[in-house]
């Protein structure tokens, strides 16, 4: 055989051998942890903003104080909340009842509150349309305003304070129902903190 078949063959061979890996050298991509994307593993995200604080002094310890309830002034509780996100343009604030007999109670609906609020003075005028924007709903007392926690029986209920951000008001008028202005938030919460209490008499 001649010497420039002899190179012509030994290169072959050695073309072979180097595409031989054993599997022990086949890493998995996904064993790489820069493509965890090939266990469907979600991208990381920005820092979650999806949470406001809400704390009232007549929600403290788990239990709503009298003051607030029909078993004493009845007036709304003061509240303080967090910074919502920078594109907050209004805050909704739904009060509810789920362990009424009857199934979910509303006590309170107020909406389009100013995006720069961050506290709400107790005892709120229970007026349709408040001064500067704000408007409330009808409870499931038939009335307009708050209605404080009046449970039958002599088994304490969860009162559940929800507040929302939203990136919008709600395009929608004063002394509107809970499911009205739960159907308009749909698409436009930013963030939302929750607060909830008992009482029972």
């Amino acid at each position: 055989m001649r010497f420039i078949d002899l190179q012509v063959l030994w290169a072959r061979r050695r073309a072979r051998r180097s595409n031989r890996f054993p599997l022990s050298v086949l890493v998995p991509l996904c064993a790489i942890p820069l493509l965890s994307s090939c266990h469907g593993a979600p991208p990381a995200s920005p820092a979650d903003h999806s949470s406001l604080t809400l704390t009232s002094p007549s929600l403290v310890n788990g239990t709503v104080d009298r003051s607030v309830t029909c078993d004493g002034a009845n007036t709304s509780p003061a509240l303080t909340w967090s910074a919502p996100p920078p594109a907050t343009r209004a805050f909704t604030l739904l009060v509810v009842d789920p362990d009424a007999p009857g199934g979910t109670f509303t006590h309170w609906v107020l909406y389009n509150l100013p995006a720069g609020t961050r506290t709400l003075p107790a005892g709120l005028a229970k007026l349709a349309q408040l001064p500067d924007g704000p408007r409330q709903g009808r409870n499931d007392f038939g009335e307009t305003g708050y209605g404080g926690p009046c449970p039958p029986g002599h088994t304490p209920h969860r009162y559940v304070f929800t507040l929302y951000a939203l990136d919008r008001q709600l395009d929608i008028p004063p002394s509107a129902t809970r499911q009205q202005v739960e159907q308009s938030l749909l698409g436009h919460v930013l963030a939302q903190g929750q607060l909830t209490a008992r009482y029972g008499r």
